[in-house]
């Protein structure tokens, strides 16, 4: 898999992060972007639903998954965890061996209440709760849950967590598994959106599309998309003012 590094050009809250557009190695991809004050933050496409975001010398992991299918990411070549989020209780997304690998002493756990009980430990919020992290990193929790007719158990309303990260004024929409919920309307000046498509547990394309239209990112990123084709995603945005980026997160 090839590393592509991207620079945001210049924009409200965004600019260029490197000196060069394309940096390529032989690891993950990776997008870089900068905050209003200059701090560098790093995007890693592990896969599926598992990024890693460097910030400011601080290692953020969300839903780490060792293990996807015939997909594996090494977690022992990666820095501790300052900080770690993990949306909900499904083994694509919680994966207690990876969580307990990646934690240290300082580690951060934010964790819905059912992963907090299956782990014994980790801060628990709630939809709509509010967490100052740092002087220059908070966190909400936003609904995250399924409404087609027939699907609705796999992601309960109420149950699972979306996760909104504010680094340095930089806002960062972080789905989860969820279909394109009224509640999205509440989700505004997001910077850089992740957002899930692969029915029957999370969107078609086209329900992302129409998120992606609600929210309105600078740059989204579709993840958690297993052989869902997103291909068509980038020409049915075109023209909304969306940055979208492919990246492998089947």
């Amino acid at each position: 898999m090839k590393k592509l590094i991207s620079c945001l050009l210049a924009t409200i809250g965004l600019s260029t992060a490197c000196g060069q557009n394309h940096v390529t190695t032989d690891t993950y991809e990776v997008d870089v972007f900068k905050t209003k004050s200059g701090k560098v933050v790093k995007f890693h496409a592990l896969m599926h639903s598992s990024i890693r975001i460097e910030y400011d010398g601080k290692e953020i992991e969300i839903d780490p998954c060792a293990k996807l299918r015939e997909r594996t990411v090494d977690y022992t070549m990666m820095p501790k965890a300052d900080y770690l989020f993990v949306t909900h209780e499904h083994f694509d997304h919680y994966d207690s061996t990876t969580i307990a690998l990646l934690t240290k002493e300082q580690t951060q756990l934010v964790m819905n209440q059912r992963c907090a009980d299956m782990y014994g430990a980790g801060k628990v919020m709630v939809n709509g709760d509010q967490l100052l992290l740092d002087k220059d990193f908070s966190v909400e929790a936003v609904p995250a849950y399924n409404t087609t007719e027939g699907h609705r158990q796999y992601h309960p309303k109420g149950r699972d967590n979306g996760y909104i990260l504010t680094l340095d004024g930089l806002r960062i929409y972080i789905a989860g598994d969820t279909e394109d919920i009224p509640e999205m309307d509440n989700i505004k000046d997001i910077d850089i959106a992740f957002l899930p498509c692969n029915q029957p547990f999370t969107m078609t394309p086209e329900q992302l599309v129409r998120s992606a239209k609600i929210i309105k990112p600078k740059v989204l990123f579709p993840y958690h998309y297993g052989q869902t084709d997103v291909s068509s995603i980038p020409q049915q945005l075109q023209g909304e003012g969306i940055d979208v980026r492919i990246r492998h997160y089947e």
